[in-house]
């Protein structure tokens, strides 16, 4: 099966202060490709350059030098219509739910929709389907955003984006501030979403066991630059490689690490708990996992 890239991205470079004292590059020569369909994750320690990296997908920010390619054509091509890219592109920053100003639900779904030309009952669908996506149930639809739990509220933010159909969806540390059982929930309706949608979906988290248990690759960032990247097995196979980035792995991860410690052939790569308790068990049998 051949990739095909929905995103590309081109010796980008964005630096801060040109010419001034505190002129620094906070994403410098960076380049990788992402795929449609497929579910990127993003780590990288504060100051990485990730924050930097993803508004410059849909054009929030302007490349120093570099491109961004969407489907092939340069963003920035035709400035006049980077507002299109904003809609094929959604970023959901971190805290969404300090942008909902609406006097309801429906209308704070229907804003982005209704600046893409929506209206009557194409408007409708499109926001009671991302509501329902995101698991808003339509008695909440007229309730004020700003009545209901946090949970709740970040719910409605991504729903806002989702309601646009973007091509691309970019979540930027989407369960941030949430308790256990709010962050599984909205995880869950990002993985029904990707997997009833096929979307292309990146997800930056500080959560390494987020990341593990959600996305196809990883893209690990590092001063401003492309660390590693590859499939989860891969990346947290480097665990000490990560460590000494200042990144965290997976706590499965890092139990494997200690058992390797003390001697036990354990594969550097377990990053779930399931595959560990596969190594055990073989262990246990006198036998390798496979």
């Amino acid at each position: 099966m051949t990739l095909e890239p929905i995103l590309q991205i081109k010796n980008l470079t964005h630096t801060y202060g040109v010419g001034t004292p505190f002129q620094r590059s906070a994403v410098e020569g960076m380049s990788f490709d992402v795929y449609k369909g497929e579910f990127l994750g993003i780590i990288g320690h504060t100051g990485s350059g990730k924050s930097t990296l993803i508004q410059h997908l849909n054009g929030l920010l302007k490349p120093t030098s570099g491109q961004i390619l969407l489907n092939g054509k340069d963003i920035w091509e035709d400035p006049k219509k980077i507002r299109d890219v904003r809609f094929r592109v959604g970023l959901v920053f971190q805290y969404p739910e300090y942008q909902l100003f609406e006097e309801t639900v429906y209308k704070d779904i229907a804003f982005g929709p209704t600046n893409q030309g929506k209206t009557g009952d194409e408007l409708d669908r499109c926001v009671r389907e991302a509501a329902k996506l995101v698991g808003i149930r339509d008695d909440q639809l007229e309730k004020s955003p700003f009545e209901l739990s946090g949970g709740q509220k970040r719910r409605v933010a991504l729903a806002g984006v989702l309601a646009m159909d973007p091509e691309v969806l970019v979540l930027d540390e989407p369960t941030a501030g949430l308790d256990p059982a709010g962050r599984e929930n909205l995880l869950a309706n990002i993985r029904d979403y990707h997997r009833n949608k096929n979307k292309t979906i990146l997800l930056v988290s500080h959560s390494m066991d987020e990341i593990a248990q959600n996305v196809d690759r990883i893209l690990v960032l590092k001063n401003a630059h492309v660390l590693m990247s590859g499939a989860p097995a891969e990346v947290f196979a480097r665990g000490e490689e990560l460590l000494a980035a200042g990144l965290d792995v997976p706590q499965v991860t890092r139990v494997a690490m200690r058992l390797r410690e003390k001697g036990l052939p354990i594969d550097p790569a377990v990053y779930t708990v399931q595959a560990l308790e596969r190594e055990l068990l073989a262990l246990k049998k006198g036998g390798a996992a496979c």
